[in-house]
């Protein structure tokens, strides 16, 4: 009789897992669909986070650059500035950058 517990309790969690994984796949192909369709209008679904402006994605220098449509920050992210300061080694940002990772 215990054996025939265990093994319902195993198949409940089993069916529980896989009902909330499958909920949380969907949730992330929508939020990706979201994205991607605010990437095709040149749009950001992000918020500024330094106001609640709204992130506009522009290519500099063949890096993506996420510019606030309100303040106007610059925001980056991971390894754009990288691939920024590699491009020309001889200018102020890149100085700073390769001094900062020279320490």
């Amino acid at each position: 009789m215990g054996d025939i517990l265990e093994e319902r309790r195993k198949g409940l969690e089993e069916e529980y897992f896989h009902r909330k994984n499958k909920e949380a796949i969907e949730k992330m192909r929508e939020k990706m669909r979201i994205a991607a369709e605010a990437k095709s209008a040149s749009t950001s679904s992000l918020q500024c986070p330094r106001c609640d402006g709204k992130l506009k994605t522009t290519t500099f220098e063949d890096a993506g650059v996420d510019v606030c449509e309100k303040c106007g920050g610059v925001w980056l992210d991971s390894g754009e500035l990288e691939q920024l300061t590699r491009r020309d080694s001889g200018n102020w940002l890149g100085r700073l950058w390769n001094s900062w990772n020279s320490e």
